[in-house]
């Protein structure tokens, strides 16, 4: 009777010592179902240490040392110390599950041999293939490559035939061009210079041009074709501006408030009006398109040798008449410098 009263104190105190070690982790049941993944109702059995509960004797072992090894208890020493107490591992049950174990591993490892070898069996099927298709793409790409060939020669076979034509075209075309760029190109010739203006001749205009102009400073512009106003404003610094020139212009002035750091550009030539700085203060620059002075000149002088004496008062006439006109333009030209020095004043005040 009393063998097995401390029988039975060993069965609860099993798992009593499990279920002290548990709520020594401050674990609950629940936790330790979510950690060793063993169901809450073996856990409780094991507790109450009722092992016929659990699906067989094989399980008993090995939730008991899950169990421990979980809460930090030594699962191995504790089959040891109740090795009586517990249900053999080496039951008929566990004998069946490792027989079935073994029978499931080598049904396995024989349909894997089973596969590899069929596998094998297909291997040199699988190579000849690879190969054939080798050589056909081998003999697709070396056709492409002939036709492409034969092509190219029967198009240098073509160019040859035309390129006597093609070479007299382009010849003719590049004769064009040329000449007409030899028209387009604007030469200027300084005619007279003072302290604060300017004057150039060119050949008659062949075409509509342009004027650049590029002040690196704020500054007020003024350009007059003809005695018409194409520009009268203060252009700020960097602010470049075109003005379209008509091929019908006789007689451009430019009025220029801050020579200094402007730049100006007709066609395609560069108008170095200050001569590279030496005259800082040129306000006007005018460019007579035609030759008109020494065209002037010529007549002039052609009617004196053809008139003789007989026409002397005409020709003091005509020096008179053109003494008048350089008068007005000298006016013009005084005129148009004092109003740029009067509006480069109020751009001046305006800037500070």
């Amino acid at each position: 009777m009393s063998e097995n009263n401390s029988e039975q104190q060993k069965h609860v105190e099993i798992g009593k010592k499990l279920q002290k070690a548990r709520q020594a982790k401050g674990y609950t049941l629940d936790d330790l179902q979510q950690i060793t993944k063993i169901q809450k109702r073996y856990l409780i059995a094991i507790e109450d240490e009722k092992f016929d509960e659990l699906p067989g004797d094989f399980y008993v072992r090995a939730f008991v040392k899950q169990y421990a090894d979980t809460v930090g208890l030594d699962g191995d020493d504790l089959l040891k110390e109740y090795e009586d107490d517990l249900p053999k591992a080496k039951t008929a049950e566990y004998s069946d599950h490792i027989a079935q174990a073994v029978e499931s591993r080598a049904s396995q490892r024989k349909t894997i041999g089973n596969q590899v070898s069929k596998s094998r069996r297909y291997v040199p099927t699988i190579i000849i293939t690879v190969v054939i298709i080798l050589v056909l793409a081998a003999i697709w790409f070396t056709a492409i490559a002939r036709s492409h060939r034969d092509s190219s020669t029967r198009i240098d076979n073509s160019s040859v035939s035309v390129s006597g034509e093609s070479r007299k075209k382009a010849s003719s075309s590049s004769k064009k061009v040329v000449k007409k760029t030899a028209k387009d190109t604007i030469k200027l010739k300084q005619t007279s210079r003072n302290d604060t203006s300017v004057t150039y001749t060119a050949d008659k205009l062949t075409a509509d041009t342009t004027l650049q102009i590029n002040p690196a400073d704020r500054a007020w512009m003024q350009v007059q074709a003809n005695n018409n106003n194409l520009l009268n404003r203060t252009l700020n610094a960097n602010e470049k501006t075109s003005v379209k020139v008509a091929k019908d212009t006789t007689s451009l002035v430019i009025t220029v408030g801050n020579a200094r750091s402007t730049k100006l550009r007709i066609g395609n030539q560069t108008i170095d009006f200050t001569e590279n700085g030496r005259y800082q203060n040129t306000r006007t620059v005018t460019i007579n398109f035609g030759n008109q002075q020494s065209s002037s000149s010529s007549s002039s002088s052609s009617s004196t040798t053809s008139t003789g004496s007989s026409q002397r008062p005409s020709t003091s006439s005509s020096v008179a008449s053109q003494q008048v006109t350089t008068n007005t333009a000298n006016r013009q030209s005084t005129t148009a410098t004092s109003n740029a020095n009067n509006q480069q004043q109020q751009t001046n005040t305006q800037t500070r």
